[in-house]
Order: structure tokens, then sequence, then C-alpha cells
């Protein structure tokens, strides 16, 4: 987590990175969470002393740049907590997601019980909160957790096609969607209204736009800077 962490912030404070994805080693898992014996007890052990935690996506850091999870295998527990705090999933086949932390007495404590039911139907993601049930990517296509299904080889330039997408667009025009999105989903919609309003009196005078603007009217592919 602490790695994780540090990787984390690399990508946020480098202003030559546009777009993250996030994948695992190998072809068999993604993440299968936490090192139970290890963390929870270290999370018991800091109660009263929560700041003392690895922070990162799932809680505490707050990423602007868009993030793809690219998951290659299990993708269960942290892992799934992970995954759900990108803003796009690309899944192999033999993918599978769950949060089966009920099942050793505990709740999600990565952000799943908040993130799953915004992600997916309620009642589809209570069941799978209550249960620890695990699904695999096709089910997970089906009801809306991932964008994408594909073979095992595939994962990695699937994801770089779609990093490769958004990465050809104004990236602060893009963290600005993304903030907005974000942060609005806990505001009522005229709060949300206001704060895109003024994200985008912000991008309006960014070098970016102009060069948006005269792209488009000149007819030729825009270069953006991100300034």
């Amino acid at each position: 987590m602490t790695q994780f962490h540090q990787a984390l912030l690399s990508f946020r404070d480098d202003d030559e990175l546009w777009v993250g994805i996030i994948t695992g080693t190998g072809d068999k898992v993604f993440s299968a969470g936490v090192d139970i014996k290890d963390y929870l007890p270290m999370v018991k052990n800091t109660i009263g002393k929560k700041w003392q935690r690895p922070a990162g996506i799932m809680r505490g850091l707050e990423i602007w740049k868009p993030l793809i999870a690219a998951c290659n295998g299990l993708t269960i527990g942290g892992g799934m907590e992970i995954s759900l705090a990108c803003d796009m999933i690309v899944a192999s086949e033999n993918a599978k997601f769950g949060l089966p932390e009920v099942k050793v007495g505990v709740c999600p404590g990565g952000g799943g019980t908040q993130r799953l039911p915004r992600k997916i139907p309620f009642n589809l993601a209570a069941e799978m909160l209550f249960t620890g049930k695990t699904i695999d990517a096709q089910e997970a296509y089906r009801i809306g957790l991932v964008n994408k299904v594909v073979p095992l080889p595939m994962l990695m330039p699937e994801a770089r096609k779609m990093a490769e997408t958004i990465c050809a667009v104004a990236p602060l025009a893009v963290r600005s969607a993304k903030e907005c999105m974000v942060r609005g989903m806990s505001m009522s919609l005229e709060e949300g209204l206001r704060l895109e309003d003024d994200f985008q009196t912000y991008i309006m005078s960014t070098q970016d736009f102009g060069e948006g603007l005269s792209a488009f009217r000149e007819k030729r592919k825009p270069k953006y800077t991100g300034t």
C-alpha cells in the first residue's frame, strides 16, 4: 500500500503523464486484496490513529487525471476497491470480481460499501456486499460494473487504446470533467451546475481552449499541451 501510494503520487505530480492504467502482474490476479494476517491487525491497532494508515485512491488521495483499471484476473476485496476507485474498468475474460470481507468477519473498508452502490443497481450491490459472492467478467459487464471484456492477450492493448483516445483530447478539460463529475455526485443539482460553470470559466482561460478553437476552425488535429 505504501509503494502503491508513492506510485500514485508520482503519476499525479508528473505533468507529462495524462492517463494512468493500473493492472496486476501475470495473468491470474489483478489483486486479491490485503494480507489479512498483517493488514487487518494493523487496522485494528490504529482505530484511534487512522492517519497512520496508508492513503490511496480508495480513500484520502484525490487524483483528477483519468485512471483505467485493467483487471487481468481475480479482482476481490481491496483489489476490487482499487478498481472501483478508477474511472473505467477493462476486464479480461478470466477476471472475477467480489467483496468477500463479510466471510472473514469484517465489512469492506476501502470504499466498497460506498462506490459499488454508485456503480451498479443498489439491490445487486447489496447482494454482493451481504453475501460476499464473486461474479465473473461477463456478469460484471452485464450489470454495468466494467466497460469492456476482452481476451486476456488483448487486455493491455485495449486499455492503452482507451488511454490514447483520452490523450487525444484536451487534458485539462478531461480533468475538469472528472472533478465535476466526482464532486458533483455528492451535491445537489443546483450546486453541481454552479461547480460546472466555475470549471468551464477556468477552462476557457487556458491555452488548450484557444488551440482547440483554432484547430476546429482550421480543420486540423489540435496539439494540446496541458496549459
